[in-house]
Formats: C-alpha cells, sequence, structure tokens
C-alpha cells in the first residue's frame, strides 16, 4: 500500500512538473538559452549562458545554503536547449536545471558547496563568476585512515594505474605495487577521496588524470600526482556512494559503489529519518497521542504531568521524528533524550530544568578538589602555552569576557629548563588540556628556500680609425724647403705651426712622425689597437707622406649567479643577507657631523605558508645591490629589488622576476667637408660601434622538509 501511494505521489510530482515545463506563453519570448557550459579560468570557477539574443540586464537571482544553490531569473526568455538538466560536474559546480515559469525563465545551479556569486554580460552570454567555496574547518579537515604502515626503506616506483567496472556498477581503482610492504594512507577530503602511498614515486608514463565517467560508476575522474616522497592518487565521485579497499600482494584495489537507498525510510528533511507513519485524530489527548507514537517507535516516552490539552491532527507517510516535532510545536512542548528514553513536558520547564542542570554542575567544579598534573612538551614552548590556557580578554563597554581555557580556580606554571608544563585544576579540565596539547603541541613542518640569481652580460664593438701625416726635410738638410707658389715665395707644411716652421729651416728639427688626421680607433674598456702603416717617400728620403689604419673587435660575455638558501619553519619569517656597509656622514639637526652606514647586499627574506595541497605560498623580499659611483655625498648603490607573493609547488621552480638591458651606440667622428669626399672622405674619420646586453633572472625553488627528529 506504501509503495503505492508513493508511485501516486511520483506520478503527480511529474505531471505537475510537465505542465510548467510546457505551458509557456512563447509569444512573450524575447529571445531563448542555447548552451550552459562551465569551466575554470585564472582560478576561478565560471558559468556561461549563452542566448540568442543578448541580454539587457543583469539576472536577478538569490542563492540558498542547504541544499546549495543558486537561482536566476530571466524574464521573457524561452529554454531552447531541449533539455531541462544539463551536467556540467565542474569545480563546484555539479549540475544545472532550467525551469520555464510563464513568461520567464529560471536556471538553478546545484553546488556542492554554499559560496556567493556575480553576473557579468559579455555579448549574447551572460558570465556567471562563483567565488572560492570555504569548507568549515571540521568538514575540510582530511580524516585519515591508516590503511598500511610503510616498511621500505628506499623509495620504490608504482607499477601500474587501472580503472574497471564492477559487476554492481562500482568503481575499481586497481594500484600495482613494487612489493606488500609498500605504505598506505586513506582519506576522505570533502567530496572525494584521496589515497597516499609513502615513500613511492611515479613514473612519467603514470602521471596523468584519467576521465572515466562513461563507465557509468560514482567515479568522475582519477588524477595521479607526485608529493614529494609520496605518490597521491585523487579520486573524485559524484553523487551519493560509498568506498572500501583491500590489498591483496601487490595490488591494491580502491572500490567506489552507489549508495544503496532503503526505499522503506522517508526523508522529509535535514534531521527527519525515522520510519514513515499516518494519523488521523479528532481532538485525542496529547498524553494519549504521545503514547502512540511510543508504540510506533519502541522509545520510552516520560510525559511531565503539567502536559494536558486535546489536539486533532491528520498525518499521511509522514516520518516519526517530524511528526512528533508537530505535536509538540503545536502544544508549546520540548524534549530532552537520554538514551531510549525521551522526557516531554513545557519548553519553559525544560528550559528551567536544563538551567538548575548546569547551576548545579557549576556549583559542583566550584567544589571540587583541584589536582596538579605535568606534562611534557616536545615541541611547543611551555611559556606560551600558559599564556594561551589563561589569556583573557575583555568586550566592548567594559564588561569583561572571560576566555580562558582553564577554570577560575585552574592555574599554570612553566618550567624553562626541562619545557614542562604544571596545570592546576578539576580533573575534567585536566583532561580537557591534555586533549587540547595533544593537539598544539606537534612538530612545524619546515621549508628550504634556495634562491638562484642570475645576470648574464654580452658586450660587443667594433671601431675602424685612420692616422694620416708627412714631413718635409729638404731645409735641414741644405736644399729648398717647402713648394714654390710663384714670385719667389714658397710655402711650407706641417702636422703643426711648430712643424711647419722647421720644415723652412727657421727651426729646429722637423717631426716626420706627425700627424694631419689622428682619428685611430677605439673602444670603452679596450686598450690594445691592431694597426696597419703605409709611408710614401722620395728617393732621397727627405719628403715623406704617412697613413696608419687601425681596427678594432671585442666580443664579450660574463654570468654572474648569487645563490642564497635558508630553512625556515612554517608560518615563520626568514632572513639572509651579506655584502659590504659604506660609510657616509650625515648632518645632525644640531650641526654636528655623524658617520652613518648604507648596505650593499645581497638579500633574501622569506615567509613560507605550507597549503593542505602541499603547495607553498611565499612571500619574498630579494635584493642585490652593488657599489655604484662616488658622488660628492658619498658611495652611490645600484640596487635590483623584488618584492612578490608567489604559490609554487613543493619541489617546483618559478621564475619570480627579471631585469633586461639594452645598449647601442653608433659613433662616427670626422674632419668636416674632407670627411664627407666620397672614397677618399674615409681618410678623414673613424667609425665605432657599440653593444651591450644585461639581463637578470631570480629563480625561486622552495622544498618542505619531511625528516623529523627523535620525539623527547
Amino acid at each position: 500500500m506504501q509503495k503505492t501511494i508513493r508511485l501516486r505521489a511520483y506520478l503527480r510530482t511529474i505531471g505537475a512538473v510537465a505542465i510548467t515545463m510546457f505551458v509557456v506563453p512563447m509569444a512573450q519570448a524575447r529571445g531563448a538559452i542555447e548552451s550552459i557550459s562551465g569551466f575554470m579560468q585564472g582560478g576561478a570557477e565560471v558559468l556561461q549562458i549563452e542566448f540568442s539574443e543578448p541580454q539587457t540586464e543583469v539576472p536577478t537571482g538569490f542563492s540558498i545554503q542547504s541544499p546549495a544553490r543558486i537561482a536566476l531569473d530571466f524574464p521573457g526568455v524561452s529554454n531552447g536547449t531541449g533539455r531541462s538538466s544539463i551536467n556540467i560536474n565542474q569545480g563546484n559546480i555539479k549540475s544545472a536545471n532550467i525551469v520555464q515559469a510563464g513568461d520567464r525563465a529560471r536556471i538553478v545551479l546545484n553546488l556542492k558547496q554554499p559560496t556567493s556569486y556575480r553576473a557579468e554580460l559579455q555579448g549574447k552570454a551572460v558570465v556567471v563568476l562563483l567565488d572560492t567555496a570555504n569548507l568549515p574547518a571540521k568538514a575540510s579537515a582530511a580524516q585519515v585512515t591508516p590503511f598500511a604502515e610503510s616498511q621500505n626503506i628506499d623509495t620504490l616506483p608504482l607499477k601500474d594505474l587501472d580503472f574497471r567496472r564492477g559487476a554492481d556498477g562500482a568503481g575499481r581503482i586497481v594500484v600495482g605495487l613494487t612489493n606488500n610492504q609498500v605504505g598506505v594512507d586513506l582519506q576522505q577530503q570533502g567530496k572525494g577521496l584521496v589515497v597516499d602511498f609513502l615513500r613511492s614515486s611515479l613514473p612519467e608514463g603514470l602521471r596523468r588524470k584519467l576521465d572515466v565517467t562513461d563507465f557509468g560508476t560514482p567515479v568522475q575522474t582519477i588524477t595521479a600526482t607526485q608529493e614529494g616522497e609520496r605518490v597521491r592518487l585523487k579520486i573524485d565521485p559524484a553523487g551519493e556512494w560509498e568506498h572500501s579497499a583491500y590489498q591483496s600482494d601487490n595490488q591494491f584495489v580502491v572500490e567506489v559503489r552507489p549508495k544503496k537507498v532503503d526505499l522503506t525510510k522517508l526523508t522529509q528533511g535535514p534531521t527527519y529519518s525515522g520510519e514513515k507513519l499516518s494519523l488521523n485524530f479528532q481532538n485525542i489527548e496529547v498524553r494519549s497521542l504521545l503514547q502512540v507514537i511510543a508504540d510506533f517507535t519502541n522509545f520510552n516516552i516520560v510525559t511531565s504531568d503539567t502536559v494536558t490539552g486535546a489536539l486533532t491532527l491528520r498525518l499521511k507517510d509522514v516520518p516519526w521524528d517530524q511528526a512528533l516535532q508537530i505535536i509538540m510545536d503545536a502544544k508549546g512542548l520540548g524534549m530532552r533524550k537520554s538514551g531510549t528514553v525521551l522526557w516531554i513536558a513545557p519548553k519553559d520547564e525544560i528550559d528551567e530544568r536544563t538551567k538548575k542542570d548546569y547551576e548545579a554542575a557549576l556549583a559542583i567544579q566550584k567544589l571540587e578538589p583541584l589536582r596538579t598534573q605535568a606534562y611534557q612538551l616536545n615541541y611547543a614552548k611551555a611559556a606560551d602555552m600558559v599564556a594561551q590556557l589563561t589569556s583573557s580578554s575583555s568586550a566592548g563597554g567594559g564588561n569583561s569576557q572571560n576566555t580562558r581555557f582553564l577554570s577560575e580556580r585552574g592555574s599554570a606554571l612553566a618550567e624553562p629548563r626541562t619545557n614542562q608544563l604544571f596545570v592546576t585544576d578539576t580533573p575534567g579540565k585536566l583532561e580537557e588540556v591534555r586533549q587540547l596539547l595533544a593537539t598544539l603541541d606537534v612538530p612545524v613542518r619546515q621549508v628550504m628556500i634556495e634562491a638562484r640569481i642570475v645576470e648574464a652580460r654580452d658586450t660587443f664593438g667594433r671601431s675602424l680609425g685612420v692616422k694620416l701625416g708627412g714631413g718635409d726635410l729638404r731645409a735641414n738638410r741644405g736644399g729648398d724647403g717647402g713648394y714654390g707658389i710663384g714670385g719667389g715665395n714658397r710655402v711650407a707644411l706641417g702636422t703643426s705651426y711648430g712643424n711647419a716652421t722647421n720644415t723652412t729651416g727657421f727651426g729646429g728639427n722637423v717631426d716626420v712622425g706627425g700627424t694631419f688626421v689622428n682619428l685611430p680607433a677605439s673602444l670603452s674598456n679596450v686598450s690594445s689597437v691592431g694597426s696597419f702603416a703605409l709611408s710614401i717617400f722620395n728617393s732621397a728620403a727627405n719628403r715623406f707622406l704617412t697613413l696608419e689604419l687601425s681596427a678594432m673587435e671585442a666580443d664579450g660575455q660574463g654570468k654572474i649567479v648569487s645563490s642564497p638558501r635558508l630553512i625556515t619553519a612554517d608560518q615563520t619569517k626568514a632572513l639572509i643577507e651579506q655584502g659590504t656597509e659604506y660609510p657616509y656622514s650625515v648632518t645632525a639637526p644640531n650641526g654636528a657631523t655623524t658617520i652613518a652606514f648604507k648596505k650593499a647586499v645581497l638579500k633574501l627574506e622569506v615567509t613560507p605558508q605550507i597549503t593542505p595541497e602541499g603547495n607553498i605560498i611565499l612571500d619574498l623580499d630579494v635584493n642585490k645591490d652593488s657599489r655604484g659611483e662616488v658622488t660628492n655625498q658619498g658611495v652611490a648603490i645600484d640596487t635590483k629589488h623584488i618584492k612578490t607573493q608567489v604559490l609554487v609547488e613543493n619541489g617546483g621552480t618559478v621564475v619570480i622576476g627579471g631585469i633586461f638591458e639594452m645598449e647601442e651606440t653608433n659613433q662616427e667622428n670626422k674632419i668636416p667637408v674632407l670627411g664627407d669626399v666620397p672614397v677618399v672622405g674615409n681618410l678623414f674619420k673613424s667609425r665605432t660601434k657599440e653593444s651591450s646586453k644585461r639581463e637578470m633572472l631570480v629563480f625561486i625553488t622552495p622544498k618542505v622538509i619531511t625528516d623529523r627528529g627523535p620525539v623527547r
């Protein structure tokens, strides 16, 4: 009979949905939904809704927490996809339902976790951007189930990774191990499963993501990655599922199967899961009605004498716990449960009884004898634990709010020499302190950060130059100097005024090595020059014409590598620097001159944070300084500075910044007019071409240190 009622209700629901979906006033439609797709962009989850016509305004909508959903309304829009449900299964979005109601279409996004959103118009599409869903602390914490302890000393590779479908629709993930001593940790994280194989490595051929949606099992994707000294296998199922795992010799198997639903149970809400019943009473005493519930559930119900009155009730196919709640809400009653006994009384009476119980417990706590217990701390400092156990804070308005972990009579004492904590309090509070210290007194993971600062320099230079000179020794040797210009006049030439005078025989010796044109080749930071000289003279060797050609080409490459590294604890700032401090004068406010120092150092300052996925967030401040030019005020400092925050995988390397400089110079020196003469003008000019390239790159490699010392 119950199955028949459920079938009829199901058919009525389908009929109502069909009427809602197909009775649509199409005449008023201004556009149609063509497609809905989801994807990841820049780490954000994006849903794109394509329309046949551009929308004029951002859709209105609302979101609910349980179940997690987002509803968007589009007036005057129809459903052109031909489907009422679209499976997306991307990030936090499971699926989308399209419901037509009158002259509007509603898109309902079914989410895995509640989150906020914002919508934007982009052409003919509406883009919905979902914020990252924040899981509660208890839900996000991985529930680690050690499947097997590792017995291997060396890191061994996995042999195989395979997926199969079981006869009952279960997904079977089969992993081939090197031996049967591999340690395995089985974790349930949020909506998925994570299997860690300790002291194992993942061959390159197995580092992949398997999409097994087409197998028709709860498993959607399987991702295998290397995480330090362990291999992590992430299994993402969908829907309601349950899992089991077993190992047979060198084969480890995880089975994920659909959760079987008991059709004799009916769930009407998040807290009602009892067996269903039907009630139809007219003006029945509440006490008698509660007795009917007790007979149906086999619970022992104790009713207070103050419970009176009658009630008319008619329920059909309602879970018994929901029916009981309806009865209590109708008569203003409350309930306290102890094992299989339910005590039902008016809410005021229950509240008064609960208050008296708390007051009695508080009075007993104030009279309970105190005990003193010592706790040996291994990693945390005892003095820090005392501050956390006994600290108090005050709220606004002058009202003090006690936040002590210990009771009012409790006290704590730290012994720094042996790092012990002595706590005096009631036995119950001492047990709470023990559980708290077991959580807090754990080793902090450490991170080694290595930075490589590479400075590369590439220089090239080319220069061509010329020297042109001459001399006349005839006057010095008794002949006629110079050249006749008519009328008994002569002209003498020289490389300078003194040299021209000497060639007439008036002065001293003639400098035959002088030059008319002196434009030799030259490059910065290069002293030696290759040259070729040519001299033309007459048979008496008393007249000379000299030509010297010089050429130079330089090509240089250099590289400076700085590699600071340091180790620090998780979320603890660390600093390492090496360099020189240069003094400079500073005038004080009173007019006196003092000496101050400024640094030219190589500095690495970093604060690491290890994420739950095993990646590392780094707050970095890197300096690479050097001595610069000398000024009247002191030595200038040439600095290269990078400050940033990056997310890096464990053991990975990232380039956090770089500076590239390029300088090119083309220079030509010449004698006016003569240097412009074609071909011959090259004897009166010099050319220089220089090119300089400088590049700096900063590489960062963080690595989580997993080795731990012995526990004291």
